[in-house]
């Protein structure tokens, strides 16, 4: 990252520090962290029971089902549900996913000539830029950069004479996205928690955008295995916990229950489907690598507090990460995702050990640990430590005499 948008990303995260530490210390924040931790650690021990509960109850709800074991697997489902939806105009508005940038799903949807439309503004706005466009913080994926250079991303990409004024940044942005949304069938989002039970899902939006991308005549859901929880009450717990540590914020101006289609039985109590929503629900559930997981790495709720407070990643940025996972928490867990073939052995050797991640996660995730100890797993070391290796067993001592 260049360092400016370093400059930038640190003048934002100082706003959004501002804005948590008055709600921080709060009895409710205390109560609500200490629930959260229990049903994440419980959820995990308990993660394939839950899933065989959700998936049943998937059935009742009419929701369909799939688990997809990687990334390659989750392209071809969409694929072949695009290509019954909307075989023609192949257009997909898509909110923010974590998962889906987990495994480059955008891309890879892309290549395969359908239109996926970011209908978040931060991730629009990366959208357009098209190059050098990873995020830099989960609740803000364009954090790093200034009005300034969004209103030339903005112009450049959309024809436009925009002077840098936020508002007006916005309601363009805004209304190409709309333009698209209009015309498309499909819609794909994320899932903030999974309430297996219920046969539901929750998801945590401040700008309604979810609205719009739920309400395709298909919409469809990709999560993690690890999203599994026992309740609707549960999963609203995660979401409110998010938006306190990945914005600030008591709640979010949105938190969707999704328990199946759109209905209705106004008309002598006879059900009707669909009615204003989506006519078909499908939620894929994706391992790629989880159940190898060390089971810590899957408490996250990827809020970004983590990376807020990161020494290294305040200094060089989204480069300490992998894809939209961020921070050293994105470093341990890329040891176990399928989708990375490089492992990144020198990024485990960029975190300093301090420790102020799991100081600052909401659900005290040891990331500063598992880093440690997958050190000491692999064959990589660095050239200068393999000096001073050679200097001890030849000269008794680190330095050359």
């Amino acid at each position: 990252m260049e360092d400016k948008q370093l400059k930038q990303m640190k003048k934002s995260f100082q706003i959004l520090q501002s804005r948590f530490k008055h709600i921080a210390n709060d009895e409710k924040t205390q109560k609500l962290q200490e629930r959260v931790i229990n049903i994440r650690k419980w959820s995990i021990e308990n993660m394939e029971t839950l899933i065989d509960e959700a998936k049943e109850n998937f059935k009742r709800n009419d929701i369909d089902y799939f688990e997809a074991s990687d990334g390659n697997e989750v392209i071809e489902i969409i694929t072949q549900l695009v290509n019954e939806y909307d075989p023609d105009n192949k257009i997909i508005i898509k909110s923010k996913s974590n998962t889906i940038g987990e495994i480059k799903g955008r891309k890879k949807l892309e290549d395969k000539g359908f239109k996926v439309i970011e209908t978040d503004l931060g991730d629009r706005i990366l959208q357009l830029k098209n190059s050098d466009n990873r995020p830099v913080h989960n609740t803000g994926p364009a954090a790093h950069l200034s009005v300034d250079e969004i209103t030339d991303i903005v112009n450049n990409a959309l024809g436009t004479n925009l002077k840098p004024v936020h508002k007006d940044i916005m309601e363009t942005v805004r209304e190409d996205v709309l333009n698209y949304v209009n015309n498309a069938k499909v819609g794909i989002t994320g899932a903030n928690a999974i309430a297996s039970e219920d046969g539901a899902f929750a998801i945590v939006h401040n700008e309604n955008n979810v609205a719009y991308a739920s309400s395709r005549k298909l919409h469809i859901v990709i999560a993690g295995i690890d999203k599994v929880v026992s309740s609707v009450e549960e999963a609203v717990s995660i979401c409110k916990l998010e938006s306190v540590f990945g914005a600030g914020s008591p709640i979010s101006s949105y938190i969707n229950i999704i328990a199946g289609p759109s209905k209705t039985a106004d008309i002598e109590k006879k059900l009707l489907k669909p009615m204003y929503g989506a006519e078909k629900v499908v939620v894929i559930l994706l391992d790629n690598g989880r159940r190898k997981s060390k089971e810590e790495c899957l408490w996250c709720i990827n809020c970004g507090n983590c990376i807020v407070n990161c020494p290294v990643y305040n200094a060089v940025g989204n480069e300490f990460g992998f894809n939209y996972y961020l921070g050293g928490r994105g470093i341990a867990m890329s040891r176990f995702l399928n989708e990375n073939e490089s492992k990144d052995d020198d990024k485990l050797f960029m975190c300093t050990l301090c420790g102020m991640c799991t100081f600052n996660c909401p659900v005290r995730t040891p990331t500063n640990e598992v880093i440690e100890n997958l050190r000491c797993l692999g064959d990589y070391h660095m050239e200068v430590h393999e000096k001073i290796k050679d200097n001890i067993n030849s000269k008794g001592s680190p330095y050359k005499k």
